[in-house]
C-alpha cells in the first residue's frame, strides 16, 4: 500500500505516467529474446529521491540509463538537475511512452537532453560522458557481466569518475570486485534497496 501510494503521489508530483508491471511478454510474440530479461517494474520514487539526493553534491553530466522502461528514473534525474540523460530498452512501447514522459520533463526543464534507444543494453556502447549508470535490475547475470565489460571498455577509452545507482542489487559483487565502493545504501521495508557504487578514473 505504501508504494501505491508514493507511485501516485510521485506521478502528480512528476506529471508523468510510468506505473504498471509488465512481463514482457509483447516482445516474446515479436521474436526478440527476453531469456536475460526480467519483469518491466518502474522505481520506486522514494529510492530514486533518496539517490539523486545524495548524488546532487556530484553535480552528474550525463546518466545513462539501462533497462530505461518508461523513462520514470530520467524523469526524476531531471528533477536534480542531471542535464543529460539516455535511455536503453528492449522494448518499442516503452521507449515510445519514455520519449512521452521526457517532453513532458523537457516543458519543465527546456534545457533537459535526452535520447532513447531502442536496443539490447549487451550491445550498447557507453557514451565516453558517461558520468552515471542507472539500474533497477533490468536483466541477469549474463547480461549484467557483458554491461560491467561495456563501461570498463569505456573507461579504459575515457578515464573518469563513474557512478552507478543500482536498485534491487542483486549482482552487486560482480561490480565490487571490479573495484567499485559502495558509498551510498538504503533498504526499506526489507525489500526495496538501493545503492549507489563509485569507480575512480583508471
Amino acid at each position: 500500500m505504501h508504494i501505491i501510494k508514493r507511485d501516485i503521489k510521485g506521478e502528480k508530483k512528476y506529471g508523468i505516467d510510468t506505473t504498471g508491471a509488465d512481463e514482457l511478454s509483447h516482445l516474446e510474440d515479436k521474436g526478440i529474446d527476453i531469456t536475460h530479461a526480467t519483469i518491466y517494474m518502474p522505481a520506486s520514487y522514494d529510492l530514486l529521491e533518496a539517490a539523486f539526493t545524495h548524488l546532487q553534491p556530484a553535480g552528474i553530466k550525463h546518466m545513462v540509463d539501462l533497462g530505461a522502461g518508461k523513462g520514470r528514473a530520467m524523469c526524476v534525474a531531471a528533477h536534480y538537475h542531471i542535464p543529460k540523460v539516455t535511455g536503453i530498452d528492449l522494448s518499442k512501447e516503452f521507449c515510445e511512452e519514455a520519449i512521452a514522459n521526457l517532453e513532458h520533463t523537457k516543458t519543465i526543464f527546456p534545457q533537459l537532453e535526452y535520447k532513447i534507444i531502442n536496443n539490447d543494453a549487451f550491445y550498447y556502447d557507453i557514451p565516453a560522458d558517461a558520468d552515471c549508470i542507472f539500474l533497477f535490475n533490468p536483466f541477469d547475470e549474463v547480461i549484467m557481466r557483458e554491461v560491467i565489460h561495456n563501461i570498463d571498455d569505456s573507461l579504459k577509452r575515457s578515464p573518469r569518475d563513474l557512478f552507478v545507482i543500482y536498485l534491487n542489487p542483486l549482482h552487486k559483487e560482480l561490480f565490487t570486485k571490479k573495484g567499485y565502493r559502495q558509498i551510498f545504501h538504503v533498504k526499506k521495508m526489507n525489500y526495496i534497496e538501493a545503492c549507489i557504487l563509485r569507480i575512480v578514473k583508471f
